[in-house]
């Protein structure tokens, strides 16, 4: 929990009324049981206040000072973060942000009795969500920003693939990279494979443990494989079930088997002392184990107990291990050089790829294989097999938004909209119409081109009315 110290390392002035820190510490001790869950949200909040509190403590306004005083401070502050030096200077969504933020802080003093006053105005907006209709207030001192159209970047195919070979110490024909000399290649080609196939966000693919790893089926299929998340590792703590294709299921499934294996087998490894104190897993199976002798499920365990289970045959418990059998975590590292090393030897065009980049990549290939019914198709080919039939009805008959929303882990499917129109899926939708006409037959480009060329011929000649 982040606590904010006064120049003098004191916390308290006496029987008087505490001091500014202090309030602002029990705000924040607060914020867990207010909404406000992830401890890394913690240290912004209590950022956003503290450089609050400096501008204001620059200008010779108090924190809980007069309503007119905290506006014409609020005005400077934002004339500041708009136009002041560069390193200060806010964008639209951070400067929004801090106001929100703020906001919360003043509301809880003014609740608790510390302020008697704020220095936002708000107008009240009715907010409409899942059918129903709520009033809410808009504060005003945050900026107006424009509609976002395609911010969120995503891999298209072609550089879907260079980034799986340059995973793998490839080249982009698949040959060996003579100038690389990469470790436990066959480790990142499997789990970057893994991100892209499930759309598994970063804490939710680092700390898989094993055991958690569905069986692979007797033979190859079309049809996804279904991968459930565990509560315990995502955002949330919800569970839910994503799914994931054939080949990248058997990739992993060829790591564990042979180089995670000869990794781990005999190691000594436990957890630094800095992360408390080991646990010694026997016993595990699909479910659960026991830890340090007590019967747990894997579902129960947060990420920073999983990187401390110590394998029953040495080394650590989680589905990426480094040399010496500790469990690895860097993927973030990982990605990024090897978007630097395609980006400067074989494509200048190539991306930065940070994880959440390859969460994207699946929402639009799983997006386009639902709008064109690849999934249907596949379902189709191995309905006579000893695929799913409940996952083979899903496919045939779910409306692709809905899928997508079970598969991201949105609550609402107005939370999957709001997504997709941060991505390009209008090019999906107009090459899956182009697509159906073509196949049936309706598709002439000519045609179609001269008649939109009459039309605007035609509105030329009414002289543009």
């Amino acid at each position: 929990m982040p606590v904010l110290i006064d120049g003098d390392l004191c916390f308290e002035d006496g029987p008087a009324a505490p001091r500014l820190v202090v309030v602002v510490n029990r705000w924040l001790r607060e914020l867990p049981a207010s909404g406000v869950p992830a401890p890394s949200s913690w240290e912004n909040y209590a950022r956003v206040v503290k450089q609050w509190m400096e501008f204001l403590a620059g200008h010779g306004v108090g924190l809980f000072d007069s309503r007119v005083r905290l506006k014409a401070a609020l005005s400077r502050y934002a004339e500041y973060r708009a136009a002041g030096p560069l390193k200060a200077r806010f964008a639209a969504t951070t400067w929004g942000q801090h106001m929100n933020i703020l906001s919360l802080f003043y509301r809880w003093a003014i609740n608790e009795g510390y302020a008697t006053a704020e220095p936002f105005t708000y107008r009240a907006a009715r907010a409409l969500f899942a059918g129903t209709g709520r009033e809410v207030r808009v504060n005003l001192a945050v900026r107006r920003t424009p509609k976002p159209h395609v911010t969120v970047k995503y891999l298209e195919p072609d550089f879907t693939e260079l980034f799986r070979q340059g995973l793998r110490g490839l080249a982009p024909d698949g040959s060996q990279d003579t100038g690389f000399h990469g470790r436990e290649l066959t480790r990142n080609g499997a789990v970057g494979d893994h991100a892209l196939a499930t759309g598994m966000r970063l804490q939710e693919f680092t700390y898989l443990l094993p055991w958690e790893i569905p069986v692979l089926p007797p033979e190859p299929t079309a049809v996804p494989v279904p991968f459930p998340v565990p509560a315990g590792i995502t955002k949330g703590r919800k569970f839910r079930t994503t799914w994931t294709s054939y080949e990248a299921l058997a990739g992993l499934h060829d790591y564990l088997e042979l180089d995670r294996a000869a990794t781990t087998e005999g190691s000594l490894w436990r957890p630094p002392r800095r992360w408390g104190e080991p646990l010694m897993v026997t016993e595990p199976d699909a479910r659960g184990g026991l830890v340090n002798g007590i019967r747990c499920s894997w579902a129960s365990l947060a990420p920073a107990e999983r990187r401390r289970l110590v394998a029953p045959g040495g080394g650590s418990c989680l589905l990426a291990v480094k040399n010496g059998g500790g469990p690895f975590t860097a993927w973030a590292s990982v990605f990024e050089r090897t978007s630097d090393r395609i980006r400067a030897r074989f494509e200048p065009r190539f991306p930065h790829v940070w994880p959440h980049r390859c969460r994207h990549t699946f929402a639009m290939r799983t997006l386009e294989y639902l709008v064109t019914g690849h999934y249907r198709r596949a379902a189709k080919l191995v309905r006579d097999t000893d695929a799913d039939a409940a996952l083979v009805f899903y496919l045939s008959k779910a409306d692709p938004l809905l899928v997508l929303r079970d598969l991201l882990g949105h609550s609402t499917i107005l939370t999957t909209e709001k997504y997709l129109r941060r991505l390009d899926t209008t090019r999906i939708y107009r090459e899956a119409y182009e697509g159906a006409g073509a196949a049936a037959g309706l598709r002439d480009d000519a045609a179609a081109e001269t008649e939109a060329r009459a039309e605007f011929d035609d509105e030329a000649e009414d002289g543009d009315v």
